[in-house]
């Protein structure tokens, strides 16, 4: 895509930090870090959502986050990829957040609102996904 932020990245015509590179994957510091280490892993095949991108394009994405969480020294750390908006993407080019969480004031904030659970309910729903994997 022309106007897409990191597709000009992955083209070279707006400089990164590029800490990895393969045919179809890019990594690079994040320019508005959560906190220090905080990393972008994305492949080179443009596509919005993580259900745009053919499975062959992801198999080094997790690989390389690992690697990334290692390298930055990270013990706690978050993976994170957000799809669309209500969900909080911006940039509408897959990517994978590895951000270090090396204390509470730094790195990923997370609330988790629980809801309650219908076991009859979860068990319909249960099948429903399951027939359709």
């Amino acid at each position: 895509m022309a106007a897409c932020i990191f597709c000009k990245i992955i083209k070279g015509e707006i400089p990164c930090f590029k800490l990895f590179e393969s045919d179809k994957t890019l990594a690079f510091l994040d320019i508005s870090p959560l906190s220090k280490g905080h990393a972008l892993v994305i492949p080179k095949f443009h596509g919005a959502k993580l259900t745009d991108i053919p499975d062959d394009h992801l198999s080094e994405i997790l690989p390389v986050a690992k690697k990334l969480a290692t390298a930055t020294g990270a013990v706690d750390y978050n993976i994170l990829q957000n799809n669309g908006r209500i969900a909080h993407q911006v940039v509408d080019h897959v990517h994978f957040h590895m951000i270090p969480k090396p204390d509470e004031a730094q790195g990923l904030g997370v609330g988790w609102p629980q809801q309650p659970t219908d076991m009859d309910k979860l068990k319909a729903l249960f099948e429903e996904i399951k027939s359709k994997m």
